[in-house]
């Protein structure tokens, strides 16, 4: 970084300029800090963008993949999956006003999942109006399968100070027909809430922009 000269050095840039007028590889570089042997930050930002295809391609990657680069590491791996997520959920954020229906928990989970490369659960909280309280992220499973236990998504939602609650979950497959643990899922999830006094307001499966409702176990 020492031949750039200092004034357009990425961190320099944004301090004097703002993020807007800087290209994704600067702010990639911000967030790198270092570089490696033989090259920059803003090199090794170009290279990653390169290799993986994009910025948006690269807020897919999973953190183990991105650590095993050289020059990455665990610690930049983190602060570059952590700056993504926040992204997301700041573009996602609604009002707390907002009265929360199926539709509405499809949006607000979608885009915390939308480049996940494994099963995660979101839960939405709510207060007894059904106006959001908090969205809370989950576990994360292997690419067709996640490990959502009752009592987890329900002590998220007590913790909250939550009254009615929704669930949605992804499928990196792409493929939005509920499975039948999907629909085990909405059962031991309707009679759990019932007997906390929660209301379960039901339960998503999203892909992308597009979602489906996840009936209850056929009788």
């Amino acid at each position: 970084m020492s031949a750039i000269p200092s004034d357009q050095r990425p961190r320099e840039r944004l301090f004097a300029h703002g993020v807007d007028v800087m290209a994704d590889a600067e702010l990639l570089a911000v967030l790198l800090g270092t570089g490696r042997r033989g090259h920059s930050a803003l090199a090794l930002a170009h290279d990653l963008l390169a290799t993986f295809g994009g910025a948006q391609a690269l807020a897919q990657v999973h953190p183990d993949e991105l650590s095993q680069r050289a020059g990455i590491g665990a610690t930049k791996a983190a602060r570059i999956a952590a700056a993504f997520g926040l992204a997301g959920r700041l573009r996602s954020r609604p009002s707390s006003r907002v009265v929360v229906g199926l539709a509405e928990v499809a949006q607000l989970v979608a885009p915390m999942l939308a480049h996940a490369r494994r099963e995660r659960v979101g839960v939405v909280v709510c207060d007894p109006a059904r106006r959001l309280r908090r969205v809370v992220l989950l576990t994360q499973g292997s690419q067709d399968e996640c490990l959502a236990p009752v009592p987890e998504i329900l002590t998220a939602v007590l913790l909250a100070d939550g009254a009615a609650f929704a669930v949605a979950h992804n499928h990196p497959s792409g493929d939005l027909r509920p499975s039948s643990a999907d629909r085990a899922l909405t059962g031991a999830l309707t009679v759990a809430a019932d007997q906390v006094q929660l209301a379960f307001l039901g339960h998503v499966v999203v892909s992308g922009p597009h979602w489906a409702s996840v009936p209850g176990p056929s009788p």
